[in-house]
């Protein structure tokens, strides 16, 4: 399992039920994800956590330009990951979006705490394999996932772990199409811990 890693990608506040950019059903993620972060770590396995981590000011955001509201600006309520993700110890942070002109939709923009882009936080483990959920399908787990690909990782989307934004109502189908068409395998939580034995 040490060259398997969990990536969570932006579970906060924001973007569950409630918060300023809410995905439909979008903390259904979290029973899953922490059930493939526990099991995940226990075998040595690592755990990698992205999230929004915006400037109040950013062309992301409708008012300056962009297509979205505004959501998980750095240091507030909306930005923290959600309070029932289990984040197990030892789980690297990967902040994204950080900048005033990107979007930062794949985890693969962002940096871990001590500066290094999540290419080489992983490369630095050894990881080869990547376990992919969290939100939203049709954006940054797609971005993440595509990445990921294109870096040369092989790829499960946890199918249970994930929910989409939908602003056209097949955008998370059309999302899934193209991640497994790209070469990423589809699978649900259990599927995926099971054959990882």
């Amino acid at each position: 399992m040490n060259d398997v890693a969990l990536l969570i990608v932006d579970v906060q506040n924001d973007f569950c039920p409630g918060g300023a950019l809410a995905v439909a059903e979008g903390d259904q993620v979290i029973p899953p994800l922490n059930e493939a972060a526990a099991t995940i770590a226990q075998r040595g396995g690592a755990v990698f956590a992205s999230r929004d981590w915006h400037p109040r000011q950013t062309k992301h955001f409708a008012e300056f330009g962009g297509k979205w509201p505004v959501h998980c600006v750095q240091g507030t309520e909306g930005a923290a990951f959600h309070p029932d993700l289990r984040l197990p110890e030892g789980t690297v942070i990967i902040s994204k979006g950080t900048g005033t002109e990107d979007d930062g939709y794949s985890a693969f923009e962002g940096h871990t705490e001590d500066g290094k882009t999540l290419d080489e936080a992983l490369r630095a483990r050894g990881i080869k394999r990547l376990l992919v959920g969290g939100l939203a399908t049709d954006y940054c787990v797609r971005a993440s996932v595509l990445d990921a690909l294109r870096h040369g990782y092989e790829v499960i989307v946890l199918t249970d772990a994930i929910r989409g934004v939908n602003l056209q109502p097949d955008d998370s189908a059309r999302a899934l199409q193209e991640m497994q068409n790209a070469g990423a395998r589809l699978m649900s939580t259990a599927e995926a811990l099971q054959q990882l034995g």
